[in-house]
């Protein structure tokens, strides 16, 4: 590879490494402050751990059995102000809770519940009730037994869409996004930090005030890479699997299902035809980046179906699963389930005074405030910066009229008639507001170009590619959209052959 210096124009107060939640929301909340920002990620963004999550911003009900009180209260304070920054892509979501099979006593789940509601300063959401199976629609699906259920309120999100508007909304306040990117080595001088870093292109360096390491899963390869980084602190890697599985009940609700051995999981309801069901915990000792689901995790979770709903599921009938990796604090707990889901930011100055900030563990309610809680550990390094700002700033395509999104949506469909109304109900939930700058002045599907399959077209395509970083497929189909498990044999052979037109083009 060819070596070139960056020149001094090209110098920056933060390199962050890594692209996925808390990377990408440190770069806007920075950015946002008036630092100068640079964030590389070695692939797409969210293209890890930040797209296999179960996709809810919640308290973490379970974590209450941990007396993880500080970080359910801060999730659950979240909770509702992702909410209102983000109403396209986060909504309310009901969760039945049966307490048939569960070992625990109904009692202390509703204790569980009760701070649950009052913990994190509800407003919006729905209190905790209780209802009975047997005779409530949402005990429709299940196998009979005991009938008494509680039913409470979380959000969903759609998770990699989360990180691409925190990534479009700090670029858009002058950070450089840098995918396909990645970190080579980085090294302190006097005058902060000097990092070589590698894309298809070749190597260079550039230079920082400030070094971010929030890689996830690779944030021990990361530290590395840095001859004289402090290694006190230690992430555990543990595997969650999902499946998705033919539609199986009816509703907009989801289920918390508790299993023997005191693990949950859920069931939601998911792209309109579906259920994702999942997660679980495994302890993991091999490459982030290749995990996948084994005959183990599978086999639980569809024991879980089959414990819960009267139609079991045959492995055949899985239509996609997915695995991420979390990369957990440490906390030396005997279990996967038992560890940690806080974080925890650890601040190296080094010999020299650079400051090297690496992030460990966090989940994806809590990464605005982990956020503010990383700049607040750099403040000293930057005086001029500014206050906190993003508790009530919307994200890209976020500001909804009150927040109302059927009424936006009904307001679109007025103004674009003649375009399907479930073609534009998936564009605003994935744009938002910002669905109007794709469609622009476009009368009819026929306006976008070329069908791709779908319901995806060739002017979304080039929205994704010069917008939000898409670069492949896979990106497309399964991160910027789920339009994967539902379009036609073929689609992803014919976006890739349009994105390699659009190349060539340049």
């Amino acid at each position: 590879m060819q070596h070139s210096t960056e020149p001094a124009a090209s110098d920056t107060d933060l390199l962050i490494v890594g692209g996925g939640i808390n990377g990408t929301g440190i770069a806007r909340d920075a950015a946002g402050r008036g630092l100068s920002v640079m964030l590389v990620e070695q692939d797409d963004l969210a293209s890890h751990t930040s797209s296999a999550s179960t996709k809810l911003i919640h308290g973490g009900l379970r974590y209450l059995e941990y007396r993880e009180f500080r970080l359910v209260r801060e999730a659950l304070i979240e909770r509702e102000r992702l909410w209102r920054m983000a109403p396209h892509i986060i909504w309310p979501l009901e969760f039945v809770l049966p307490q048939g099979n569960s070992p625990r006593p109904a009692w202390l789940v509703r204790l569980g519940l009760f701070l649950y509601d009052h913990l994190g300063g509800r407003k919006r959401l729905p209190a905790t009730r209780t209802v009975a199976l047997d005779h409530d629609p949402v005990g429709l699906g299940l196998k009979p037994g005991d009938p008494k259920a509680f039913v409470y309120s979380d959000c969903w999100v759609e998770d990699s869409r989360l990180v691409v508007l925190n990534a479009r909304d700090a670029a858009d306040r002058g950070a450089t996004i840098l995918t396909r990117t990645r970190l080579v080595d980085a090294r302190r001088d006097a005058g902060g930090w000097a990092a070589t870093i590698a894309d298809d292109k070749g190597e260079r360096t550039v230079r920082a005030r400030a070094l971010v390491n929030a890689a996830g899963p690779w944030v021990a390869e990361v530290l590395g890479k840095v001859p004289d980084a402090r290694r006190d602190r230690s992430v555990r890697l543990v595997k969650g699997s999902h499946i998705v599985v033919p539609r199986l009940y009816d509703g907009a609700h989801a289920f918390l299902l508790q299993n023997p051995d005191r693990r949950v999981v859920f069931a939601i309801p998911y792209e309109q035809q579906y259920t994702l069901v999942g997660t679980t915990d495994e302890a993991w000792q091999g490459e982030p980046g290749r995990a996948t689901i084994d005959a183990a995790e599978t086999a639980y979770l569809l024991e879980t179906i089959d414990r819960y709903f009267e139609r079991p599921v045959a492995p055949a009938e899985i239509v996609w699963s997915y695995s991420g990796i979390r990369p957990l604090y440490d906390d030396h707990a005997a279990s996967a389930s038992a560890v940690t889901r806080d974080y925890v930011i650890d601040l190296d100055t080094g010999e020299d005074g650079a400051p090297m900030l690496s992030i460990f563990g966090g989940k994806i309610t809590t990464y605005r405030k982990l956020a503010e809680h990383a700049l607040q550990e750099l403040a000293r390094f930057f005086p001029a910066a500014g206050p906190a700002w993003t508790a009530g700033a919307a994200l890209p395509g976020g500001d909804l009229p009150d927040g109302d999104f059927d009424r936006y949506l009904a307001t679109l469909g007025q103004r674009y008639p003649a375009f399907p109304a479930p073609l534009l109900r998936r564009l605003a939930r994935a744009y938002g507001t910002w669905v109007e700058r794709l469609l622009a002045d476009a009368q009819s599907p026929a306006d976008l170009g070329e069908e791709l399959g779908g319901g995806l077209f060739g002017r979304e395509v080039d929205y994704l590619r010069t917008v939000e970083w898409a670069r492949s497929a896979e990106d497309i189909l399964y991160r910027r959209s789920k339009l994967g498990l539902h379009v036609p044999a073929g689609t992803a052979a014919r976006v890739d052959r349009y994105l390699a037109g659009l190349a060539d083009d340049q």
